[in-house]
């Protein structure tokens, strides 16, 4: 996968770098405001032991 990934990106290896940097920090982002809020929302995950 990631080498399809780096293969269809544009440009030459030091600019496929730098947008594979971009990509991965968009992904951060959009896990950290939006999948993790909705995950710890949904499946209670508060990070409190229950015993």
């Amino acid at each position: 996968m990631y080498g399809w990934i780096w293969r269809h990106l544009p440009g030459p290896t030091w600019l496929r770098l730098i947008e594979s940097l971009v990509l991965v920090a968009l992904v951060v982002l959009g896990l950290f405001e939006f999948v993790f809020p909705w995950a710890n929302e949904t499946f209670h995950l508060t990070g409190e032991a229950t015993v």
